[in-house]
């Protein structure tokens, strides 16, 4: 009995204790899709023993187990869920351990509150988080609710031993509660009132805008939320499906727009949330919902501390989520509710493995999505070939052949909606920097072909060149159902020169336009742009100029690979990472004010500093009036990416986009290194370093200062 996706197995409690431990095992082996497949094979084979012996005596109760259960959307598996005379049972073993930690107890704990806080029909349950280290040797004596005071048990502890004992006493303490609802395991995402209002206060701090601060005056700002307000309105009153396309320079705002627009529609002026009314704000950008989520989980926590208030950093990130989620899961919730496998290349809901919510149909609950970084959405080559292969990690959620594109997947998971829906996309203009980001014309695509009925707003700018290559005009010549508003263009005011500037000078400088010395010399005396060929005298540049908290940082691009001999380390990958680098203070040396740890375009699309250092590698090389593309091969040279094809040819806009994304990084002002190379020789006349030869560097440099750039 294991046909849903959101976990890895499920049976009734006397099907499991009948059922082969090497089939059981066979069933969480095939639906697994992770890296350390030896060890966590060994604990699901103590699991499934002690799960067994715990449910002997129990096996003529209507109960259900649960192994490895993903809550909706919040991106978190827990190992076992029993479910049982109306008790939900969260366990989480510790194989082999006989010692517990404090966060050992945090663990099961928050798995029980994202249930009671995320979890439809977890609501109001009574929930029992229990941790079992299996070679404990104690176990609770009481069973009493969490200083959360709601339906959740403090954890209970064990050993493996005292398991079949705590679920007996829970069940005697609590013997006239109502049976759980049939359909647990496949339960809509859906956020508790409770949640929604701690969310409210943490975003009422505002924080946020010290990470993503914007030059658009508040009448701009203010006119664009207006505006797609206008439009979630007008569809809710007609019952039409609509979708805005929102456009803005680097630094116009579009993160901090999205996220006020969730927090006013979800509102609407009340002071408690207006019923099947929310907004979700969505970003595929892991590392900005990472900072994002955490400068604002960090403000709130603080704030209550001088409250002297009792809450944990940890509460102040679950609250966060209500608001702020990973495009990805978003998807990979909606994708478990489909039938699978697809048949004639059409997607349709598998009603057995979703439950359909009043006027919400099988989508989500919000009515309203917003897509920041809309342009980073997959192209359906590599979504399919994500999809194909069973994902990353976590679940294998394998589809064979799927048809389409994430865009359109996006558009299809609120068209489930019966009554009204809103998409709002945030786009930043020639910024796909991942293979198999599929642009903005992806979406028009979409909705040309596919949803012929919905309502398409869009702003005027999307037309320009660094949208879609300039072909959104023509892509929506036949669609009848466009309308076109500057208010849904994120403007700045002239006192703002960095912004609109900036932007247009980057824009020129990597496309070539001769005016580009002329636009610099325009804003130079506010904002200056420096050359140097020495990463040290770039560190003294950006330590004299920051003052007080600000911020400054290293900037490099993910294929750059010659950067050790600078003294400078690549930030690794993970979001953790991120979060230290853009938001720990210059004593801490994980922060970019150490200007030791560089950061790429992948960590910092989105987010800001306020002066930056781009160390220019041998990469992208001017040659001959053009860009030169070149990927190193992890040992002895540069290989140029030259050729025809169209994996190819994306590659190449990619590496171009990436170097546009860190030239607008910096608020304040930028100095880029592009290093002189080593032209040092050996005795037999040979380059000591033939992979940072001169010539790979010196016409970049001889380019960006033929532009008026300064040198120091």
């Amino acid at each position: 009995m294991n046909k849903s996706t959101h976990c890895l197995y499920h049976n009734q409690f006397a099907d499991f204790i009948s059922e082969d431990e090497q089939s059981i095992l066979g069933v969480l082996y095939g639906s697994y899709h992770g890296t350390s497949q030896s060890t966590q094979t060994g604990a699901w084979e103590s699991e499934i023993i002690i799960m067994k012996e715990v449910l002997s005596s129990l096996k003529e109760e209507k109960g259900q187990i649960i192994f490895e259960y993903n809550i909706p959307r919040i991106g978190k598996r827990i190992d076992v869920v029993l479910l049982l005379k109306g008790c939900i049972f969260c366990i989480e073993f510790k194989v082999g351990k006989e010692t517990i930690s404090e966060g050992d107890v945090d663990q099961v704990l928050d798995y029980a509150l994202d249930l009671m806080n995320f979890h439809k029909f977890s609501e109001n349950r009574l929930i029992v988080p229990v941790l079992i280290a299996t070679e404990y040797q104690k176990s609770s004596t009481t069973i009493q609710k969490s200083v959360y005071d709601d339906n959740v048990l403090k954890p209970l502890i064990t050993g493996k031993n005292g398991v079949q004992g705590l679920i007996q006493k829970v069940i005697e303490q609590y013997p006239e509660l109502p049976p759980i609802d049939e359909n647990w395991i496949i339960s809509p995402y859906a956020p508790t009132p409770t949640i929604i209002e701690a969310a409210r206060n943490l975003y009422e701090s505002h924080s946020v805008e010290d990470i993503t601060r914007h030059e658009a005056d508040k009448v701009s700002t203010d006119a664009t939320i207006s505006c797609i307000l206008d439009v979630i309105n007008r569809s809710k009153s007609n019952g039409e499906k609509s979708i805005c396309f929102v456009t803005g320079v680097p630094g116009a705002g579009k993160t901090l727009v999205g996220l006020e627009v969730a927090v006013r529609q979800t509102y609407q002026g009340h002071d408690n949330p207006v019923d099947n009314e929310s907004a979700i704000y969505l970003s595929g950008n892991g590392p900005l919902v990472a900072v994002l989520t955490e400068a604002l989980a960090r403000d709130n926590y603080n704030k209550c501390k001088e409250r002297k208030e009792n809450k944990k950093l940890k509460d102040s990130r679950r609250e966060v989520g209500k608001f702020i989620n990973m495009i990805h899961r978003y998807r990979d919730n909606m994708l478990a509710k489909i039938k699978n496998p697809i048949e004639n290349n059409v997607i349709e809901i598998d009603p057995e493995k979703a439950v359909k919510v009043s006027e919400a149909g099988y989508s989500e609950v919000e009515h309203v999505a917003i897509f920041d970084e809309a342009q980073r959405s997959w192209t359906n080559k590599h979504l399919a070939k994500y999809l194909n292969r069973g994902g990353t990690y976590g679940n294998k959620l394998k589809i064979s052949d799927f048809p389409m594109s994430e865009a359109e997947f996006l558009i299809w998971s609120l068209d489930q909606r019966e009554d009204w829906a809103t998409i709002i996309c945030l786009v930043g203009g020639g910024q796909e920097i991942n293979t198999g980001e599929a642009g903005i014309s992806e979406w028009i695509n979409a909705l040309n072909n596919n949803f012929p009925n919905w309502k398409v707003y869009i702003s005027p700018k999307l037309t320009e060149p660094e949208y879609a290559e300039g072909r959104i005009d023509k892509l929506l010549s036949k669609n009848k159902n466009v309308t076109y508003s500057d208010a849904l263009h994120l403007s700045v005011n002239l006192r703002s020169f960095r912004a609109e500037k900036l932007s247009t000078f980057v824009h020129m400088l990597l496309s070539f336009d001769k005016q580009a010395k002329n636009v610099y010399r325009e804003f130079r005396n506010k904002y200056p742009i420096v050359l140097t060929r020495n990463m040290d005298t770039a560190r003294k540049w950006l330590r004299d100029r920051a003052m007080g908290t600000e911020r400054t940082g290293i900037l490099v691009t993910k294929e750059a690979a010659r950067v050790k001999p600078l003294a400078v380390h690549v930030l690794p990958s993970d979001v953790e990472n991120a979060v230290y680098w853009f938001l720990e203070n210059r004593t801490d040396t994980r922060s970019s004010n150490y200007l030791e740890d560089a950061a790429t375009e992948i960590q910092v699309q989105g987010l800001e500093l306020d002066y930056a250092c781009l160390l220019w590698d041998a990469d992208m090389r001017y040659e001959n009036g053009e860009w030169h593309y070149y990927r190193f091969n992890g040992k002895t040279k540069w290989n140029e990416q030259n050729g025809d094809s169209e994996s190819m040819r994306e590659r190449r806009k990619y590496m171009l986009n990436a170097y546009r994304v860190l030239l607008t990084r910096a608020r304040k002002g930028l100095i880029i290194c592009v290093p002189e190379g080593n032209a040092n020789k050996t005795v037999g006349g040979f380059w000591e370093d033939s992979t940072r030869i001169p010539e790979y560097y010196d016409g970049t440099y001889a380019y960006l200062k033929s532009l008026g750039l300064e040198e120091i």
